[in-house]
């Protein structure tokens, strides 16, 4: 069927639709509450079916690429709303905008229903009555917190109060032993509350925190002065927008989104009883332009849509936004309560929303200065992918004689991000094998993990050939690079500036000069792969070595070692194995024996 015939049939339900261009790559979804209406309102039909003039630039040129349109029905446009969000993260249409830095913000809570409670972080909902929480914390809650633990007297650590006995943390007077009953409730609280005035003023903690570094500076304990002075630094560098503080003690959240050629910058600041708690950005990447109204839906659900201890009422944008009514009902249901977004033209809220705005634009000027664009242009051009590769997850595997096999992902996104790095435990024999298990359990971690913009395997076009494979089938808009060694006398060169490796992309092979700069950069993130597969290997390889001494000592042949090995595959699968199943392998007495081993 024509694409104009799938939209004349479409249904009045609410629900998603999903555009595809001729080689079947997913290139947008988008959610409506009568699916007929939005997917015609991209058109004209006369004088010929083409798209609609009316469309944004970005928008008409996906139309010019799409030739087939699909659709899911769903029951109601918040359900389109959930469902579009999901679909987005998973796929990574060529034209959507993709929220990255989908992560969970810190709150600090304190559990009254304690006898004697603490203050403690946390990024879940925490069960129970009498809990109160503050935050977020975009960064440094955890300094904010020993800093608090540095001048108040509370209980120090949660197996304290079960001690029943003073510990050292009375003995150097940073806590009053209450396991001991030598403060009572009433007193205690009243250090909880001072806690709290210093968690709702930071101000007044930065005094205390200095007073306490003189003197440790005037008794010459330097290292002690040092580490309160770091930690004020790290507590002041959170302060931001600390000068705002609103005569009524209201709370809000606030939103705005600066807009560069190539990047968005949207800024989040937390307000709550009248004060800021925190303030954080997030950077999106686009080869293909921005939609405002597209940033701040995506923006705001990606940050709502978590569970949260602290239910806003009030949400304040730079903005108009089209899509608020739809996102007041979401927000409304989940809740369970009203949620009204707003967009302030005049007064103290319009300043706040003006302060945010201003901040993201300087965010992206000195992004504009911190990252140079011109590899990503270039790779981008020379491999003719869909998007410039912002976002690249390198992927190698190790093994010796095909024990310990282990696989590794390195991301880069404008400079490793190690928190991201990946190692696996691979079962597969042969590389093939391995990549393609790795691959798997990656592409099915797109929900939780947002795909890259591009994939570089360390190996040929066999390779790279079956990561497409597994990328098309997956439906996710992924492209595929690969870097095979060169080898000298059976011997792979690795040193960039001289090694002459082949690259591997959709137009075919690539031999470029080895002191070009986008073979050394992809060599750079290939050799960083190697470097953490290798060192993980290692790891697994001293673990293997010394159960299979263990096992040794314990009557158990090196040959035998073996037998079990390629029965069971793992060290972890022979010590969970019941003593049947390893009488069956190798008999009952060496059974025994590995049981003993493990008991």
């Amino acid at each position: 069927m024509r694409l104009e015939d799938k939209v004349k049939a479409l249904p009045n339900n609410p629900g998603i639709y999903q555009y595809f261009d001729k080689h079947g790559h997913l290139l947008y979804v988008g959610k409506a509450k009568n699916l007929k209406n939005r997917v015609k309102s991209y058109f004209r039909f006369t004088p010929s079916f083409a798209p609609s003039c009316n469309t944004s630039g970005r928008i008409y040129k996906m139309l010019t690429e799409a030739v087939d349109l699909a659709y899911i029905i769903v029951e109601s446009e918040h359900d389109a709303l959930i469902l579009e969000n999901s679909l987005i993260k998973q796929l990574k249409p060529k034209y959507n905008i993709l929220l990255r830095d989908d992560k969970t913000y810190p709150y600090i809570y304190v559990d009254f229903n304690q006898d004697f409670p603490r203050l403690e972080i946390t990024r879940k909902i925490v069960k129970g009555s009498h809990i109160k929480y503050f935050g977020p914390f975009s960064q440094n809650a955890r300094e904010l917190l020993e800093g608090i633990y540095d001048i108040c007297k509370l209980v120090q650590k949660k197996s304290c109060i079960k001690g029943k006995k003073a510990c050292l943390f009375y003995q150097i007077d940073k806590c009053l032993a209450p396991c001991e009953g030598k403060v009572s409730k009433e007193a205690y609280n009243k250090i909880v509350q001072e806690a709290i005035s210093y968690l709702q003023n930071h101000k007044q903690l930065l005094q205390k925190l200095e007073e306490k570094m003189l003197f440790y500076s005037e008794n010459l304990l330097f290292e002690e002065a040092a580490r309160i002075r770091n930690r004020m630094e790290k507590i002041k560098s959170t302060q931001r927008l600390s000068h705002i503080d609103l005569a009524k003690l209201e709370d809000y959240d606030i939103f705005a989104i600066s807009i560069s050629q190539t990047k968005a910058c949207g800024v989040m600041i937390f307000i709550r009883q009248g004060k800021v708690t925190s303030s954080t950005h997030t950077i999106f990447k686009s080869s293909t332009g921005f939609d405002l109204d597209e940033l701040y839906k995506v923006l705001l659900m990606g940050y709502y849509q978590k569970d949260m201890p602290f239910k806003i009422k009030e949400i304040l944008l730079y903005d108009d936004f089209t899509e608020g009514a739809v996102l007041e009902e979401f927000l409304t249901q989940k809740f369970q309560h009203n949620v009204h977004i707003r967009v302030p033209k005049i007064g103290e809220k319009r300043r706040l929303v003006e302060l945010a705005f201003n901040n993201a634009t300087e965010i992206l000027r000195m992004e504009a200065k911190k990252h140079d664009e011109t590899i990503y242009l270039e790779i981008q051009k020379l491999f003719k992918l869909q998007n410039l590769p912002y976002t690249i997850e390198t992927y190698d595997n190790s093994h010796m004689m095909g024990s310990a096999t282990v696989g590794a992902m390195v991301k880069w996104d404008e400079g490793f991000v190690k928190k991201d790095y990946r190692h696996y435990n691979l079962r597969a024999k042969d590389e093939y094998g391995q990549m393609k298990e790795m691959l798997v359990r990656r592409v099915e971690s797109f929900s939780k993990s947002p795909p890259p913009d591009l994939m570089v395997l360390d190996g040929g076009e066999t390779l790279r050939k079956l990561a497409v494979k597994i990328i098309q089938r997956s439906g996710v808009n992924v492209d595929v690079i690969a870097i095979a060694k060169e080898k000298r006398d059976a011997k792979a060169m690795r040193a960039r500036g001289s090694a002459r490796d082949i690259l591997h992309g959709d137009e075919g092979e690539l031999r470029l000069d080895p002191k070009d700069k986008r073979l050394q950069f992809i060599q750079r993130l290939r050799d960083e792969a190697h470097r953490f597969a290798i060192s993980f290997h290692q790891k697994q390889k001293r673990k293997s070595d010394q159960q299979v001494l263990l096992m040794q000592k314990k009557g158990v042949g090196e040959a035998t070692v073996r037998k079990l090995l390629q029965y069971f595959e793992t060290f972890e699968n022979i010590e969970n194995a019941t003593l049947e199943e390893l009488s069956s392998v190798v008999g009952t007495n060496i059974a025994q024996n590995i049981k003993n081993i493990h008991s």
